[in-house]
């Protein structure tokens, strides 16, 4: 534990310090143009299947009454981000099957809509990537595989619509701790932010009192949304799970999923 410890505070500080430098072109290792509408318009097209969104409650790709919870948590997280100067949002929760992915391709989708906004999902639950069955596309190559520098992001990373891009898996990764808490990780993320320069990038963790994976990753992003299950997550693994996200970044809110209204008369 003291070991990962040191190498998250190592890390941090060696973000900081990257934050304020501008990679050169081979660096960036992504597309030969550098500009932000290029590099964008460079990425492959997705077309999302209808049956696949229904089936995973993904609701949000049109505006409605369905749509209506996620439209209000991307204006409220949209505004507290935009507040305090943040872009990187990770999506998590205490244990697994809380609803975590289908909040985080919701709201994907949900500031899709803002044609002036360009969003980022990147499936990082690695142990157990789904993103790409709840939207029924299919990687040509792994988000593994970008990330360790095997491919760049242009040849990765997917385009839904002018602004929405994705970038996930099919199949797991071998050793996810090691991947996530890489250097060359935190670099290649910098690398593209820089370049696409979206207004939100997020980031679907795994569930953190599962293992060290999403404890190893949360050094790169600026907040955190819990997603909890109505009579299924216990509050001490509530507490436990936000406790340990705000030691490593700032905890932007809690989302309570399958919540059943009561009719009053109770």
């Amino acid at each position: 534990m003291e070991k990962l410890q040191a190498a998250l505070e190592k890390a941090r500080q060696t973000r900081a310090v990257r934050s304020s430098t501008v990679p050169t072109r081979q660096q960036l290792r992504i597309t030969p143009a550098t500009d932000a509408d290029g590099a964008w318009q460079a990425l492959a097209p997705a077309d999302l299947d209808e049956a696949a969104l229904s089936q995973h409650l993904i609701v949000t790709r049109e505006a409605g009454a369905e749509a209506t919870p996620f439209d209000i948590l991307r204006t409220k997280a949209l505004l507290q981000m935009r507040q305090n100067g943040w872009k990187r949002l990770a999506i998590t929760s205490p244990m697994p099957n809380s609803g975590k992915t289908t909040v985080a391709c919701n709201l994907t989708l949900a500031l899709g809509r803002q044609r002036d906004l360009r969003s980022m999902l990147f499936d990082l639950d690695l142990r157990d990537p789904s993103v790409h069955e709840f939207l029924n596309i299919m990687p040509q190559h792994t988000i593994g595989e970008m990330l360790s520098g095997r491919v760049p992001f242009t040849e990765q990373g997917l385009r839904h619509g002018e602004n929405v891009a994705i970038s996930i898996s099919n199949r797991a990764e071998l050793d996810p701790t090691r991947l996530l808490l890489a250097e060359e990780t935190a670099e290649r993320l910098d690398e593209i932010e820089a370049v696409y320069k979206p207004d939100v990038m997020i980031f679907d963790l795994p569930s953190v009192l599962v293992n060290d994976d999403t404890r190893a990753f949360l050094k790169n992003v600026d907040c955190a949304l819990i997603v909890i299950r109505a009579e299924t997550t216990r509050h001490g693994q509530f507490d436990a799970c936000e406790r340990e996200i705000a030691e490593h970044t700032n905890v932007l809110g809690v989302v309570l999923n399958a919540y059943r209204q009561s009719d009053g008369n109770g």
